[in-house]
């Protein structure tokens, strides 16, 4: 497949989801790039700078856990200044006009729900930034009040107030199983799509990049959107490597 370039993708992509009846949108870190949210693989992004903790080392060292809740807080508030932008609402247009049935996005920075799109429309397969949890007994924390008990300990890793487990943020870690019901509303949508159109993704990290090409072995078109090549592009009916929120805002007919 041939990369398009702007004008002739944003054709060709506006055909593709007129021609469909159920269009499942699968979203990577790119799509936020343009909100000011760093990416994990580029040369600039978060990995270059810091090493990933596993799901592992977080459960078995406070100290991992410690370094793990400083992370989150001091990248925390990168997040909360971030605001969605125009690929964020041209997603949300087209699932107001009915084309687009699912957003399964491997993003944890809940932009796709500020920017409109409702909850039974989104699918956080890699989880949120939005609240923590207890891993043993599953008691939910609101952010505000886990930052709250470790800023009152002087920044060490907060414990359950119910069961003295382990409190974590409601994200998925390397390392961590994959939520079993999004997951199950994934391959769901990938299956029912007739058209499954990847966003930012660079479609590498696995079993979320094997959604799409479930999507396209069971007979729906595919068509990848990303600023740069993919490992998944010679499977595509379309590529586009350009800017995503000019793109979409054209499709969506957003201004």
């Amino acid at each position: 497949m041939i990369p398009l370039g702007q004008e002739d993708g944003i054709k060709r992509l506006t055909e593709l989801i007129a021609e469909a009846d159920r269009v499942a949108v699968f979203t990577g870190a790119g799509i936020s790039t343009e909100s000011g949210i760093p990416d994990f693989r580029s040369p600039s992004g978060l990995w270059t700078r810091m090493k990933p903790i596993l799901f592992q080392d977080f459960v078995r060292s406070r100290d991992i856990r410690r370094e793990a809740w400083k992370r989150r807080f001091e990248g925390e508030d990168t997040i909360a200044r971030a605001e969605p932008n125009a690929g964020h609402r041209a997603v949300a247009r087209l699932v107001e006009q009915g084309k687009v049935t699912d957003v399964i996005t491997q993003n944890i920075d809940g932009l796709h729900q500020r920017a409109g799109v409702p909850e039974d429309k989104l699918i956080e397969i890699h989880g949120t930034v939005r609240y923590c949890k207890c891993l043993s007994c599953g008691a939910r924390y609101e952010n505000d009040e886990v930052r709250r008990m470790w800023a009152e300990s002087g920044g060490d890793a907060p414990d359950c107030t119910l069961c003295g487990g382990i409190i974590k943020a409601a994200t998925i870690s390397f390392g961590q199983p994959m939520p079993e019901l999004e997951m199950q509303r994934a391959n769901l949508a990938a299956l029912t799509c007739d058209l499954m159109l990847a966003i930012g993704s660079s479609l590498v990290v696995y079993p979320a990049a094997g959604i799409p090409i479930a999507a396209k072995r069971n007979g729906a078109r595919f068509a990848i959107l990303n600023r740069e090549e993919t490992e998944l592009d010679h499977m595509a009916d379309l590529v586009i490597n350009a800017e995503i929120g000019p793109v979409l805002s054209a499709v969506a007919k957003v201004n």
